[in-house]
Parts: C-alpha cells; sequence; structure tokens
C-alpha cells in the first residue's frame, strides 16, 4: 500500500471512530430521581431545615435543572444554605453551572480556593472548599458533582466522565450540591460533617 493510501485509510478509519462515538454519545436515558430531592431530612448534622426556597424565574430559565432544592438550616443562631440542582441527562462537552464562575457573576470574590476530604462510608470523598467574601461579607462554600456513581469535585474530570458515561450506558443524570456557611472558625468542621451526612441522602435520590 502507498504512504497516500495508507494516510486515505486512516483518515477514513479516524472519521468513522469520530462519528461511532459521535453517535453512541447522542443515545442517552434520561434519569429519573428514586425520591424527591425536598425528601432530604430537615435535619441533618445537627441543623434544622427552617424553609425551602424558589428560584426566580429568571435563574431557572439560566441554569434548566430538571430538579432543584434551595434550603436553609439553622444551627446555635448560624445559618447553613443548601443548594442542589439535578439533570436527568446532561450532554458531552456541556457542563453544570460551577460556582467557580456563577459566585463573581454575582458580585462574590473566591480569594481562597482549596479542597476537604469529607469522610464517608467506604473512606472519603474529595469536594471543593472555596473562602468567597462580598462587600465585607464573608462565606465558606464547599461543593461538588454527584452522579448515582461517583463523588466528584474536579469540573475537568466530570466532564471526562460524562463522556464516558455516555458512551457506555447513555446515562447522564448528575447533580451539583453547593453548602454556604459564614466562614467562622468552627465553619470548616461543620461544612464537613453536613457534607457527611447529605452525601449519603442524597445517593438514595440518585437511586444508590
Amino acid at each position: 500500500m502507498t504512504l497516500p493510501s495508507r494516510w486515505f485509510s486512516a483518515t477514513v478509519l479516524l472519521l468513522a471512530a469520530t462519528l461511532t462515538v459521535s453517535t453512541l454519545s447522542e443515545v442517552r436515558h434520561p434519569g429519573r430521581l428514586a425520591r424527591t430531592l425536598s425528601e432530604i431530612p430537615p435535619e441533618l448534622a445537627g441543623w434544622t431545615s427552617v424553609g425551602d426556597g424558589q428560584l426566580p424565574e429568571g435563574v431557572l430559565e439560566v441554569l434548566k435543572p430538571t430538579s432543584y432544592l434551595s434550603r436553609t438550616y439553622e444551627k446555635h443562631g448560624s445559618q447553613l444554605t443548601l443548594f442542589i440542582a439535578y439533570y436527568a441527562e446532561q450532554r458531552s462537552g456541556e457542563s453544570m453551572h460551577s460556582p467557580k464562575n456563577c459566585l463573581p457573576g454575582g458580585g462574590w470574590e473566591i480569594w481562597r480556593f482549596d479542597s476537604a476530604l469529607v469522610p464517608v462510608r467506604h473512606g472519603f470523598a474529595k469536594v471543593n472548599e472555596y473562602s468567597i467574601q462580598n462587600s465585607g461579607t464573608r462565606s465558606l462554600v464547599f461543593y461538588w458533582y454527584q452522579s448515582p456513581n461517583r463523588v466528584i469535585a474536579s469540573e475537568y474530570l466530570g466532564k471526562i466522565m460524562l463522556v464516558r458515561d455516555a458512551l457506555f450506558d447513555g446515562k447522564t443524570a448528575g447533580s451539583i450540591v453547593r453548602i454556604v456557611l459564614p466562614d467562622v472558625p468552627e465553619s470548616r468542621d461543620e461544612g464537613k460533617a453536613f457534607a457527611t451526612a447529605l452525601i449519603p441522602e442524597m445517593q438514595l435520590c440518585l437511586g444508590r
């Protein structure tokens, strides 16, 4: 086989492989929550819910979640806000709205990027931990991406796993989970304890 013929054959194979991957990634099976997000317990890690909130229509138009939960918890006079956005399916190459982008858009400055290891049933889960400030108010943010099979902190790894899921079983359901507390010395331990209690509750909602 001549060199031009080899190049032609390789190009055809590459195009065929790309078309196959693209076709497979479009075969998706929308997920379904095993229980509603509102069924997440009103009491977690010593925190007690004081009510669920509704997002403005404009925000919902941007986020476009299949389902969401916006809830405030209280403990000893301090407040913790929980936000979860669930998507029954996602497309390869797309991603959920990351707090890394949304927080600055809302006027918050992220002055410290970090991560935390949260104890879970079979070890630890890595989540993002950000320190933010706005007009003299400082808060601590924990967030992660959770699907029926995993908890992930990295947006980039999340995209890779999304492509993998789309290729192998067409199931791309997932959620973003965010916790916000006042940035005081005890908040780091409080946030991690709340995440430890929340992650298995989320798995029950996702069907694991």
